[in-house]
């Protein structure tokens, strides 16, 4: 009965020392150390290592001695359940111990909802203030579209009305011979009636002063450089000819005469142009069919030829 109860340590150390085995021999038979086989012996098989180090050690060790290795290592299971038993039972009786159990739940839960229902109407009360103002001030912001196309004629004469009376009056031209001489015949000045802004601005426009410069007039240097071959013909202001013939291709023509210089050339893309030792670019705008006519200022300006004319010999 003692040895359906007893553990594998005890049965193996008594086998041992019956066979007259010391440890160390036992050790050598085994290839361990002495502390393996004190510790088989003394049931402390944590120093062994993990489980399955001491299921192989006990065995080979019953093995050793002749002892049935079946029976050794169901010991050896016996004894691991029942030390895990008492462990399982502390487990159990920690957890009904446990504050978990103890919470009051119910109010926990009651507390949230009740916060929930306050941030919600927090959140709610601000824009059930805001609908209200948007509401009213909504008619007075929109204004039909008929309503807006039917006034807005008066709105738009009303204000032209309103800007010209608020305008300053229109800022009349002298008149030195209207005032010198009274249209009544009469002495003193005669009245003068306002004019438009169109109707003073005109005299000014048209109006010249006879003798004005012309627009580029002066003396102009005018250097060309031919990179393809192109005929030239250049008068001056006055209409005379100063040069007309051809540009060789890779060559150099250097003119001066009196501004606006009458400039016409033959193949304009192989021509690059210098007035007053500054280049000029010719625009397509003089060019029609690769034959460019303009006006070469004194000021480095090119214009439109006046004289739609081509020259003639």
């Amino acid at each position: 009965m003692s040895e359906a109860v007893e553990t594998p340590g005890p049965r193996l150390r008594r086998e041992r020392e019956r066979q007259g085995l010391s440890v160390q021999k036992a050790a050598d038979e085994m290839h361990l150390d002495t502390w393996v086989i004190e510790a088989l012996e003394s049931d402390t098989y944590a120093r062994v290592g993990p489980a399955v180090y001491a299921r192989g050690h006990l065995r080979k060790y019953a093995a050793l001695l002749g002892l049935p290795p079946a029976e050794i290592v169901a010991g050896y299971e016996a004894l691991q359940l029942g030390d895990q038993q008492p462990q399982a039972a502390n487990v159990r009786a920690l957890v009904p111990h446990s504050g978990l159990h103890n919470l009051p739940w119910a109010g926990i839960a009651g507390t949230a909802i009740v916060v929930l229902l306050v941030a919600g109407i927090l959140w709610w009360q601000p824009w059930q203030q805001r609908v209200p103002a948007v509401a009213k001030a909504s008619p007075a912001a929109e204004t039909p579209a008929a309503d807006v196309a039917a006034g807005s004629g008066g709105a738009l004469a009303s204000g032209a009305a309103a800007a010209a009376n608020d305008a300053p009056p229109p800022i009349q031209a002298a008149e030195p011979a209207a005032a010198a001489a009274p249209a009544s015949g009469t002495p003193g000045t005669a009245p003068t009636e306002p004019q438009s802004a169109a109707a003073m601005s005109a005299p000014a426009q048209t109006s010249a002063a006879p003798g004005a410069p012309e627009l580029g007039a002066g003396h102009a240097r005018l250097r060309m450089s031919f990179s393809a071959d192109s005929w030239v013909d250049v008068r001056d202001a006055k209409g005379k000819r100063v040069f007309a013939g051809n540009g060789r291709a890779n060559s150099v023509k250097s003119l001066a005469g009196e501004a606006p210089l009458r400039v016409y050339l033959g193949f304009a893309s192989g021509v690059q142009l210098e007035i007053n030792e500054r280049a000029v670019a010719i625009g397509p705008q003089f060019v029609n069919g690769d034959v460019a006519r303009f006006e070469a200022g004194a000021d480095g300006i090119l214009r439109r030829d006046s004289h739609n004319a081509r020259p003639h010999g």
